[in-house]
């Protein structure tokens, strides 16, 4: 009787032990996004499709810490949702790597080149606000009635 109770206790560790090499195994795999230019091509050009939808959310869920530091996510999704300014459809033109670990992911908006600044970091690609676009870096400092005011926004919230 002893042997069956331990031969039962090794199989339930043995269970246990394959569980967790499974579920371990199943969450890394599907958090990393790949390091490849196609991937980041992929992930700019919905990344851009958000912006031009205004789907705020998935925007700021793709900024990188410091990014983050200029902006909370609360703030960003507000100011986005009361004063939307979509520019338009966004057409990505080139992927390519960039200065200082950073990729550069080269798309158009009414035939104005633009580039944006992307890092791989912890398993996925993160935008660089700070990198891309300066400009809206100093209007997301501005309180909120300043920031609508400056891009001719009707809410003064």
């Amino acid at each position: 009787m002893r042997h069956r109770r331990v031969a039962i206790g090794l199989w339930s560790s043995a269970v246990l032990v394959a569980l967790v090499v499974v579920a371990t195994f199943a969450r890394v795999t599907t958090s990393f996004e790949g390091d490849r230019a196609s991937v980041l091509w992929a992930i700019a050009t919905t990344f851009n499709q958000n912006y031009s939808e205004n789907h705020p959310i998935a925007v700021y869920d793709r900024f990188d810490a410091a990014s983050r530091a200029v902006i909370s996510r609360a703030d960003y999704v507000r100011r986005h949702r009361e004063c939307p300014d979509p520019p338009g459809p966004a057409t990505t033109t080139g992927v390519q790597r960039g200065p200082g670990g950073y990729w550069l992911v080269h798309y158009s908006i009414d035939s104005v080149a633009l580039t944006d600044y992307w890092h791989y970091v912890a398993g996925r690609w993160r935008f660089s606000l700070v990198r891309s676009n300066p400009d809206a870096v100093s209007l997301y400092s501005l309180p909120f009635a300043a920031y609508a005011r400056a891009l001719g926004c009707a809410s003064g919230g």
